[in-house]
């Protein structure tokens, strides 16, 4: 294998909020990469969204020269949501530097991203940011970068990527402790793909990481997983603009337009090849695509439905095209319910679902109705058959059930010693969790880590979290697998019969709680109707819950001028009938935006 000993292809990767795109900022204007005028804080956050939050959403890959060495930077997400991201980047570089706060020092998503970039086999450079604020506690966090990676303090920079100290011999300690590439030109072309978006006019632009051979304008590739065969439009490097070139080289990073329109046949994780001296044949099985990403499986779902029903087919359109951009995110229409035609969507986290629908409403301007994100639960039927439980309507007759299941995920926090208490505190409102371990960082700072249920954490853990640490706590998760659980469905009843929009999956254990919840709210949204509405909540047949809406009274007596007390009490008599009767056959028509109230997250 050849070594390309100019180029250079790395990383940033750090916890959320600790500096990764400020320090791009100080390596554009370094490298003279943008040109001062155009300068803006947070450069290469393109997204309206990314700046409003002050996070980085999508990874942005830029190629910069310096001291006659071509630099690949692919700044990343930090946030646990989108550790998909990371994953990616990582498979596309020979290194990283990992940059931590001074004034917080090590978090969890730290350690997360640190073991990614360990098991890609990457050359690590640890860097401490912020070190001009009066609250860094550079010693500190020293130590801690120190034992972690287990080398000395001297081998950690110290940088303040805002002023720009000590961020000079951070990029040259790039190109002296980050291998270059090790590849060949003399092959056929071998390019990972590693993101992509759609161009109106070059069709799918595939972005990729070129490891062997060379690519051109005009040149045949073929897509293995798809066998989609295409003509090159144009190929070029990141400025982090798309900047054409002549020829992508093993080693480089860089874009490729495909000129495909279907956008289902570009797929992250995909090799391309060249063919131009290769006759169309049906197998080509001959060619050894590149080792891919493993697609990952979303730990949320909920419903997204357009407000208005004619929109249909342009909010599966947007899906494709956020789905080109964000393979962690997954999506197949649901059959008709009261929301109408929709689908059923599949997230990372919480966080990832809420900035997908910000991305549908902002790039393509379409009105929506979500439903409240959960978990996928499994079950398993007495004959040893697995499915998934994605919506309550989906829920099995448990007389075929072996067992059902839910999943797990290893939670870990990192926390002020002083702090550690009330993180037992709080661990211990979860109805379930198991204590895994406690580590120190340092002298002040746990590691503490946790095996609990998906569906413990999914709503507003975070937040009490930093509310009982004082902001000073952080957290990240991965998926460990399933297991058994005791949940149940929750049933609606409104006059009798069922509601099977209503219906929810809750844990066997606060069944009750959650059931005089929801029908309390129910209640509060269904308009009075002029005989009493029993709203029931059941499990398996039996009512667990009831609250009543008053019948809307109407004074039957009010034409009555005196005379015999008994003329009243038969006018009475007969309104009691009625609405008896009408209870029987009448069937309550809730109104849309109440329904949508109660059943989403409006």
């Amino acid at each position: 294998m050849e070594q390309n000993s100019n180029i250079r292809n790395f990383c940033i990767i750090a916890h959320i909020d600790h500096g990764k795109s400020t320090l791009a900022d100080r390596f554009l204007e370094l490298t003279g990469a943008v040109d001062k005028s155009k300068m803006v804080e947070q450069y290469l956050d393109s997204m309206d969204l990314e700046r409003e939050k002050g996070i980085t959403i999508k990874m942005q890959p830029v190629t910069m020269h310096y001291k006659g060495y071509t630099l690949n930077l692919i700044d990343t997400p930090g946030h646990y949501d989108f550790s998909y991201e990371v994953s990616r980047s990582l498979k596309a570089v020979e290194g990283a530097i990992l940059l931590v706060d001074a004034t917080k020092g090590v978090q969890a998503q730290t350690i997360y991203n640190l073991e990614m970039a360990l098991s890609a086999n990457l050359e690590i450079i640890p860097a401490i940011n912020k070190i001009d604020l009066p609250l860094a506690r550079i010693d500190e966090v020293l130590s801690q970068l120190s034992d972690l990676l287990g080398v000395k303090e001297d081998e950690v920079f110290k940088i303040s990527a805002k002023t720009g100290q000590g961020v000079e011999k951070l990029l040259e300690a790039v190109i002296e402790r980050i291998p270059p590439p090790s590849s060949s030109q003399e092959k056929r072309l071998k390019a990972l793909i590693f993101d992509s978006l759609y161009d109106n006019y070059k069709g799918v632009v595939a972005f990729v990481r070129v490891f062997e051979g060379e690519v051109k304008a005009d040149d045949k590739i073929l897509l293995f997983a798809s066998k989609e065969q295409s003509q090159v439009k144009e190929v070029g490097i990141f400025t982090p603009d798309f900047k054409p070139k002549d020829v992508l080289r093993a080693g480089e990073i860089g874009y490729i337009a495909t000129g495909i329109k279907d956008v289902s046949k570009v797929r992250v994780g995909d090799t391309i090849f060249t063919i131009n001296d290769i006759n169309y044949i049906k197998d080509f099985n001959f060619l050894k695509p590149l080792e891919g990403y493993k697609e990952p499986l979303p730990n949320v779902f909920m419903g997204i439905y357009p407000k208005n029903p004619e929109e249909f087919d342009d909010l599966k359109n947007a899906f494709q095209k956020i789905k080109l951009t964000d393979w962690s995110f997954h999506f197949e229409a649901e059959s008709p319910n009261m929301l109408g035609r929709g689908f059923r969507c599949g997230c990372l986290g919480t966080l990832h679902a809420e900035i997908i629908v910000e991305r549908i409403k902002r790039e393509f301007g379409l009105e929506l109705l979500l439903s409240v994100p959960q978990p996928v639960y499994k079950y398993i039927t007495k004959d040893n058959k697995e499915d998934y439980i994605y919506s309550p309507s989906q829920w099995p007759n448990l007389a075929f059930i072996k067992e059902i299941l839910e999943p797990w995920v290893n939670l870990r926090i990192i926390v002020p010693s002083q702090y550690a208490s009330n993180v037992y505190q709080l661990m211990d409102t979860l109805e379930t969790k198991e204590f895994k371990d406690i580590k120190n960082l340092s002298s002040q700072t746990l590691l503490m880590e946790f095996e609990v249920p998906l569906r413990e954490i999914i709503y507003g853990f975070y937040n009490n979290l930093k509310n009982c640490t004082q902001g000073y706590a952080s957290m990240s998760y991965e998926n460990i697998g399933y297991k058994k659980a005791n949940l149940v469905k929750l049933d609606v009843l409104i006059l009798g019969k069922k509601e099977e929009a209503f219906s929810k999956i809750v844990s066997a254990q606060k069944a009750q709680k959650e059931a005089k919840n929801l029908a309390q709210k129910i209640k509060e949204n269904i308009p009075p109707q002029l005989f009493a509405v029993p709203v029931q909540v059941a499990i398996g047949g039996k009512i667990i819950a009831r609250e009543t809406v008053k019948a809307r009274r109407k004074d039957v007596t009010a034409p009555l001028y005196g005379g015999d007390v008994t003329r009243k009490m038969k006018l009475l008599e007969k309104q009691k009938k009625g609405k008896k009767e009408m209870q029987k056959k009448g069937r309550v028509r809730i109104p849309y935006e109440n329904f949508i109230r109660v059943f989403t997250q409006e």
